[in-house]
C-alpha cells in the first residue's frame, strides 16, 4: 500500500522554484556580461590633454625581476616615456610577503635601467590594493607639492583600468571635496597582458573586484 502523503502541490512548488532558480542564474550571467563590456571599453588607451605626469600601478615582483604582466605594464610605460622624456613618473606598490624588494622599487629598479633618470621617479611602497595605490599616490603628491588636478596618464593591464579610473577619481574627489577645481584630463595606457594563464584569471576575477572597488573601496 502507498503510504505516502498526497501532495497535490508538491510538483508545482518544485518546477517554480527552478525557475527561479534558472532567472537567479540568467541574470548573473548577464551581469557578467555586461561588467566584461564595461572593463573591455575602459581597457583600451586613451590619451587626452597634455599629462607631466605617470602613474605605473605595480604588480608581483619575483626575485629575478618584475613578474610578467608587470614588465607588460613597465614596457608599455618606457615606449610612452621615450618621447615624453619631461615627464615625471610615480611608481606605486608595497612589498608582500612573497616579494624581495616592494613593487615600487623594483619598477624603479626596472626604469632606470633602461635609461629613465632616477631623480623622475616617485616611489610609493606602502600600497598593497589598487585603492592604496590610488589614495597614497595623491598623499604622496601632496608631500611632494604636485597639484592633484594635473593631467595624468595611468598605466597598468587594460583589464585593470577600468577600476584604476573608478578609484583614481574617488580618491581625488575625497581630497578635494568642497574645492572648486578644474576638470582633470586622465589618461590611460593599456599594457597587453602576454601571460595567457592571467589573461584567463583576470577574466573571472576582475568582475568582482570591480564590484568590490564600487560598494567598498573608499
Amino acid at each position: 500500500m502507498n503510504t505516502k502523503p498526497y501532495r497535490p502541490y508538491g510538483g508545482r512548488r518544485s518546477h517554480l522554484l527552478l525557475k527561479i532558480l534558472l532567472a537567479l542564474i540568467l541574470i548573473a550571467v548577464l551581469v557578467f556580461a555586461g561588467l566584461e563590456v564595461y572593463i573591455s571599453l575602459h581597457g583600451q588607451t586613451h590619451l587626452v590633454g597634455e599629462p607631466k605626469l605617470m602613474v605605473i600601478f605595480g604588480c608581483q615582483m619575483k626575485k629575478d625581476g618584475p613578474s610578467v604582466l608587470l614588465k607588460d605594464r613597465l614596457d608599455t610605460a618606457l615606449a610612452y616615456l621615450a618621447d615624453h622624456p619631461d615627464m615625471t613618473v610615480v611608481v606605486t606598490g608595497g612589498k608582500g610577503n612573497d616579494e624581495h624588494v616592494s613593487e615600487a622599487q623594483g619598477m624603479y629598479d626596472y626604469l632606470t635601467a633602461h635609461g629613465i633618470e632616477g631623480n623622475r621617479i616617485y616611489r610609493e611602497d606602502q600600497s598593497f590594493n589598487t585603492w592604496q595605490n590610488a589614495n597614497n599616490t595623491m598623499a604622496l603628491m601632496e608631500r611632494e607639492d604636485m597639484d592633484l588636478t594635473q593631467d595624468v596618464v595611468l598605466v597598468s593591464n587594460g583589464f585593470h583600468l577600468s577600476r584604476i579610473e573608478l578609484l583614481w577619481d574617488r580618491a581625488r574627489n575625497a581630497r578635494l571635496a568642497g574645492e572648486t577645481y578644474r576638470d582633470q584630463y586622465v589618461s590611460t595606457l593599456a599594457a597587453p597582458v602576454s601571460h595567457a594563464p592571467s589573461a584567463v584569471h583576470m577574466f573571472f576575477r576582475e568582475p568582482l573586484a570591480l564590484v568590490k572597488s564600487f560598494m567598498f573601496d573608499r
